[in-house]
C-alpha cells in the first residue's frame, strides 16, 4: 500500500467524461464569486470589533498586512488553479504534488471548514434576518429561531435558507452563479450606500490616535480579520466548471482580492473616522455608525446588505464542500456512487443533498459558536501545503504546462507558509485538540475505506484502467 502515491496530471484529463463536471464560468463570475464568499461577515462585523479591541483606527493597515499575506497564497493558488484545473482545489493540488495521504488529509479538513463555516454564517444569516422582521414588528418566537442550547427547538430560517441554497446547487453551478450575481450585487450596493451616507461625515479628530494599541496592534488585528480572506480556497474548486480556467481563475482570484482589500480598508477607515473606536465593539459597528449619524433606515438598509452577504457565503462553501467531495468521491477515497451527475442539470446532485441536508441540521440544533474557529485551522493546513505543493512541482514536474507562473515563486512559497503558520499560532489550545481529533478520524477513514479503492492505487495494481 503505498500511500505517498500521486496523481499525473493527465490522468485529471483522461477521467471519465461521464464524471465530468460542465464548463459555465467566467472570469467575471469567478471574481464575483470571491467577493461573494470573501465580503460577508467580517465586513459587518469584524471590522467594528477588531478596531475597538486590537487596533484602532490602524484597522486600515492590518487590512492591508493580512492582504499581503493573502497575496502570497493567492499567487500560489493561480499558478495551481491554472496548471490543474479540476475540482477539489488544495485536494487536487495536494494529490499531484503531495501524495495520497497528504491530499486526503487537507480534503478532510476542507470538508470540516466548509461544513462548519456554512452552519455557522447560516445561524449568522438566521440572526439578522429575526432582527429585520422584529424592526418591522413581526417577532418569530425563540422556538423556531434558536437551538437547544440557547432555549429553543430549532433554529428553522438557518435551516431553510441552506435547503433553499442546496436545491439551487441542485439546479446547477450556471443557475447558482446568476444568483450570487444579484446577491453580490445587493452586498455591493449597501456597502456603497454606507460608504456614501457616512463619507462626508468623517471627522479626522476620531483618528487620533492613530495607533492606540502600538503596532503590536495592527499585527493583532491582521491575525483576527485575516480570516476575512479564508474564502479564497472555495474559488480554486470552480476550476473545472471554468470555460477558460488557464486565464479565468487566475484573474478572478486575484481580481477578487483587490476588490475585496480596498472595500475592507475602505470601510474600516470610514467607520473609525465617523465612530470613535472605543465604541465600535458591537456586532453590527456599520448600522450602528449610521444609526449615531441620524440616519435611522440604515439599519433595515445595512441588514439586507448583511442578508445578501452571509447568503453568498452560505452559497459558496457549500458550494466549495460538495466539489471537494466530488473530486474525493471520483477519485475512490469516498464512495465513487456519489459523485454521480444529474442527468438534466449536471451537477453532483447526491453530494449535494447530503452536504446540505447535514449542514441544515448542524445549523438547525447545533450552537455552533463552540467549534466555529475550527474551520480556520483546516484552511490554513490548506494554505501551507498547496503554497508547499508549488515549489515541488516545479521541481517535480518542471514541463507542466503553466499558463501562470507566480514569479519569485520560491519567496512567494515560504511568504505564503510563514504568514499562515504566524496566523495559526495565535489559535486557541481547543482549536488545536479539535482539528488533532479530526485528523484522527480521516486518518482510520482513509486506511479502513480510501487506500483500499483508490483509483489511483487501483490503476498502478492494473485492476481499473487509468
Amino acid at each position: 500500500m503505498n500511500i505517498f502515491r500521486t496523481k499525473d496530471p493527465d490522468f485529471l484529463k483522461e477521467q471519465d467524461s461521464g464524471h465530468s463536471l460542465k464548463r459555465a464560468l467566467t472570469a467575471l463570475d469567478i471574481t464575483l464569486m470571491g467577493i461573494g464568499v470573501i465580503v460577508g461577515a467580517g465586513i459587518f462585523v469584524m471590522t467594528g470589533i477588531a478596531a475597538a479591541k486590537y487596533a484602532g483606527p490602524g484597522i486600515m493597515i492590518s487590512y492591508a498586512v493580512a492582504s499581503l499575506a493573502c497575496v502570497f497564497v493567492c499567487l500560489a493558488y493561480s499558478e495551481l488553479a491554472s496548471a490543474i484545473p479540476a475540482a477539489g482545489s488544495a485536494y487536487t493540488y495536494t494529490y499531484v504534488g503531495g501524495g495520497e495521504l497528504l491530499a486526503w488529509l487537507v480534503g478532510w479538513n476542507l470538508v470540516l471548514e466548509y461544513s462548519v463555516g456554512a452552519s455557522a454564517v447560516a445561524g449568522g444569516w438566521s440572526a439578522y434576518f429575526v432582527g429585520i422582521l422584529k424592526s418591522a414588528g413581526i417577532e418569530l418566537p425563540t422556538a423556531i429561531t434558536s437551538v437547544p442550547y440557547d432555549g429553543g427547538i430549532i433554529n428553522l430560517p438557518a435551516v431553510l435558507i441552506i435547503l433553499f441554497i442546496t436545491f439551487l446547487l441542485v439546479r446547477g453551478v450556471k443557475e447558482s452563479a446568476t444568483v450570487n450575481r444579484w446577491l453580490v450585487g445587493i452586498k455591493l450596493a449597501a456597502i456603497f450606500i454606507f460608504l456614501l451616507l457616512a463619507g462626508p461625515k468623517v471627522d479626522a479628530t476620531n483618528w487620533t490616535p492613530f495607533l492606540p494599541y502600538g503596532f503590536a496592534g495592527i499585527s493583532a488585528g491582521a491575525s483576527i480579520i485575516f480570516f476575512a480572506y479564508l474564502g479564497v480556497d472555495s474559488l480554486a474548486t470552480a476550476a473545472e466548471e471554468t470555460k477558460n480556467p488557464q486565464r479565468d481563475m487566475p484573474l478572478g482570484i486575484i481580481l477578487s482580492l483587490v476588490v475585496c482589500t480596498v472595500l475592507y480598508i475602505s470601510v474600516s477607515g470610514v467607520l473609525t473616522g465617523v465612530v470613535p473606536y472605543a465604541e465600535l465593539n458591537t456586532p453590527e459597528p456599520v448600522t450602528y455608525a449610521l444609526r449615531k449619524l441620524g440616519y435611522n433606515f440604515g439599519s433595515a438598509v445595512l441588514g439586507t446588505g448583511a442578508i445578501a452577504g452571509l447568503t453568498t457565503v452560505c452559497l459558496l462553501m457549500i458550494y466549495a464542500q460538495t466539489r471537494a467531495f466530488f473530486a474525493m468521491s471520483r477519485d475512490g477515497l469516498i464512495p465513487a456512487s456519489l459523485c454521480k451527475l444529474h442527468p438534466k442539470y449536471g451537477s453532483p446532485h447526491i453530494i449535494t443533498m447530503i452536504v446540505g441536508i447535514t449542514v441544515a441540521l448542524i445549523a438547525g440544533f447545533t450552537p455552533i459558536g463552540l467549534v466555529a474557529e475550527m474551520c480556520n485551522v483546516g484552511t490554513l493546513f490548506a494554505f501551507i501545503v498547496a503554497s508547499v505543493c508549488v515549489v515541488v512541482l516545479r521541481k517535480t514536474r518542471p514541463n507542466m504546462k503553466r499558463p501562470f507562473r507566480c514569479p519569485a515563486v520560491t519567496v512567494v512559497a515560504a511568504l505564503a507558509v510563514l504568514s499562515s503558520l504566524y496566523i495559526m499560532s495565535g489559535l486557541a489550545t481547543e482549536t488545536w485538540i479539535r482539528f488533532i481529533v479530526w485528523t484522527l478520524v480521516g486518518l482510520v477513514i482513509y486506511f479502513v475505506y480510501g487506500a483500499r479503492n483508490s483509483r489511483v492505487g487501483l490503476s498502478a495494481e492494473g485492476k481499473v484502467p487509468a
